[in-house]
């Protein structure tokens, strides 16, 4: 259901701080134009920590409106106490909404078994899909391919975000998951490799700035048109990089600004990239826009 690009929505803001929904409805205009799959609402990038409950729901409300269902639309609902995951999720008005993007718990560092229960609550809690979000960079905790494996049996256990980095690991994933569990990229700049090896998109933070050339090239590697793909992953791996430098989604909303669809504007604790780090990222972007 979720195969192809994914993109990890930003929340624009105005020079206020709040949420700038104009910036909003053009941002998404710029995703369906762009030829991406599906939108993710409230993701890491989209500063949930940050948002209050009422702001991520108008947030969504807003997508869902300018969106009129046109990509389907995946909503973000994690956190590391159970329970109030599972009530919010329960409790949370899905209609319009295609799956739940949920982060495997943080800070707390469960075992992998503590995992398992953990995602065994939300998969009773929903008829939606879910989506498993393994990033052990924010979480300090992996899932391993055998804990994403067990999970992948679950009934409503649809595909896993992989942003551990280990290609081992995903290759096992791939190698033995159910037929209809897809493996998503959750590392803009490793999307190719994994799609090589047969994974099946991505969730992306890039393609809020470049949606026709990252869609351009996911859809290549569907179709096994590597050399088409290399030409796209090559003419955006440096600007990728240059994106995360000094954190996410900072560099990315310097392009964002650039394009005219919103400020640079973030919330504290997330502050603004560098000079110098801004200076590079306009830069390669009028590379790419040249190229």
């Amino acid at each position: 259901m979720f195969k192809g690009l994914g993109t990890a929505l930003i929340t624009p803001f105005k020079s206020n701080g709040d949420i700038d929904f104009n910036a909003l409805s053009d941002l998404v205009n710029s995703q369906i134009k762009g030829g991406v799959d599906t939108l993710v609402v409230m993701g890491t990038t989209g500063e949930s920590a940050v948002l209050t409950k009422d702001e991520k729901r108008a947030v969504l409300d807003h997508v869902l409106e300018v969106n009129a269902g046109k990509l389907k639309v995946v909503y973000g609902i994690g956190g590391n106490n159970t329970r109030s995951v599972v009530d919010e999720i329960r409790s949370f008005d899905m209609g319009g909404v295609d799956g739940i993007l949920s982060v495997s718990p943080y800070y707390n560092k469960p075992t992998q078994q503590g995992i398992v229960e953990h995602y065994k609550m939300i998969d009773g809690a929903t008829n939606k899909p879910v989506i498993i979000y393994n990033v052990p960079g924010r979480t300090s905790s992996n899932l391993t391919a055998e804990t994403i494996l067990e999970l992948a049996e679950l009934p409503n256990m649809c595909a896993v975000k992989e942003a551990s980095g280990n290609m081992e690991q995903i290759m096992e994933v791939i190698r033995n998951r159910p037929d209809n569990f897809l493996v998503l990229s959750g590392d803009d700049a490793i999307t190719l490799p994994i799609m090589a090896v047969g994974g099946d998109g991505v969730i992306s933070v890039v393609s809020n700035a470049y949606p026709s050339e990252f869609s351009k090239m996911v859809r290549a590697c569907l179709k096994q048109d590597y050399e088409l793909a290399n030409q796209y992953h090559y003419l955006l791996l440096p600007q990728i990089q240059n994106l995360f430098k000094e954190g996410n989604p900072g560099g990315v909303k310097e392009i964002t600004q650039e394009l005219g669809l919103g400020s640079n504007v973030m919330r504290m604790p997330l502050v603004n990239v560098s000079p110098e780090l801004r200076k590079e990222l306009l830069a390669e972007h009028d590379r790419i826009k040249n190229a």
